[in-house]
């Protein structure tokens, strides 16, 4: 992502984030669905693994993890994505490269609506610069589907902000899921009953991380208060 600005914003939820509850062996708590795959994939990939290995997850813990964010609870805020005829690839879906477009819409969308992000670049006190980015693929989906991303935040640095994110496909249903100018503009929270006309399990996971700098000195700079709020409004209890 490019450079953007900021000044402050309005609030307009109070919701507590709700937290992502893993479970270990002997204990309770959310249980996620367990990931589909294709027969043909499941063998392809199967035929590509040495002997007794039968995961490409580094571990169990951290297999939790993946799951446990692939769900609605795990995030705060919610923006529908109309896909492009563009966006498909020769494979028929969208191609891996567009989904870090929809992430970075979601979250410069949230910036500006509810954190008071200005995008002009000579007049703002900072900018902000997109430093990591990370996507982990579950299942396709291609256009004309509508699917919703997810946004939560992680860390709230001095000058800089951990996002989590996620891309959960509409439901099959003989109607696709109703979405308005209400929803594009201002997006919706955690709760709202639309977020029933989408899948349970994220079809994509990522990461990405901002830092926010001076642009005359293009050295880092603290977050102003107003954004930081904001930003805070999406972590989780367990992040804070």
């Amino acid at each position: 992502m490019g450079p953007h600005p900021l000044p402050a914003g309005p609030s307009t939820s109070t919701r507590p984030f709700p937290t992502c509850v893993t479970s270990g062996k002997d204990g309770g708590g959310h249980r996620s669905a367990p990931r589909q795959q294709s027969p043909a994939m499941t063998c392809w990939v199967s035929r590509l693994l040495p002997r007794k290995v039968h995961s490409l997850g580094t571990s169990r813990k951290s297999q939790r993890v993946v799951d446990c964010h692939r769900h609605h609870e795990a995030y705060g805020y919610f923006l529908p994505i109309q896909t492009r005829w563009q966006d498909n690839d020769q494979y028929g879906h969208v191609n891996n490269a567009v989904y870090y477009s929809y992430f970075d819409t979601i979250i410069n969308h949230y910036l500006i609506r509810y954190c008071g992000l200005t995008t002009g670049l000579l007049t703002s006190p900072m900018v902000g610069f997109m430093v990591t980015n990370r996507c982990t693929f579950h299942a396709p989906i291609s256009f004309p589907q509508v699917p919703v991303a997810a946004l939560a935040v992680e860390k709230v640095g001095h000058s800089s902000v951990h996002y989590r994110l996620a891309l959960f496909p509409p439901k099959a249903m003989k109607e696709l899921p109703s979405v308005n100018h209400w929803d594009l503009s201002d997006g919706f929270f955690f709760g709202h009953p639309k977020l029933a006309h989408f899948d349970s399990s994220a079809c994509t996971t990522g990461s990405s991380v901002h830092v926010f700098v001076n642009p005359a000195t293009s050295k880092p700079t603290g977050l102003p208060e107003d954004l930081r709020e904001g930003l805070l409004r999406l972590m989780s209890p367990a992040s804070v």
